[in-house]
């Protein structure tokens, strides 16, 4: 399942979800958007996962769940707490990422 936050609520996502994958994004970074399709077949071939694009300058709240530094940023939350995060846009290590929590 993929969300797009409308809201400032990630916590709520996190903590009433058993796995949930985060893509933290902005509108102007080039490399989100490359991200952005591969994430979203992702969550369309794991249906157990929870998966959220949120946007980082738009939801400071959701932002302080993770270490946020550059975008695109991604991480894994499991039982609501996290598990891991990278940020990168190559796809080959955001895969490594999803598979240690699938």
């Amino acid at each position: 399942m993929l969300q797009e936050l409308s809201q400032d609520n990630l916590g709520e996502i996190v903590s009433g979800n058993q796995k949930v994958v985060v893509q933290y994004s902005a509108t102007w970074c080039g490399n989100c958007r490359i991200m952005k399709p591969k994430f979203k077949k992702m969550a369309s071939e794991n249906e157990d996962v929870v998966f959220v694009i949120a946007d980082a300058e738009k939801f400071p709240e959701s932002r302080k769940f993770a270490d946020v530094s550059n975008l695109p940023t991604f991480a894994t939350f499991v039982d609501g707490k996290i598990v891991n995060q990278t940020q990168t846009n190559k796809f080959d290590v955001l895969k490594d990422l999803v598979n240690e929590v699938i």
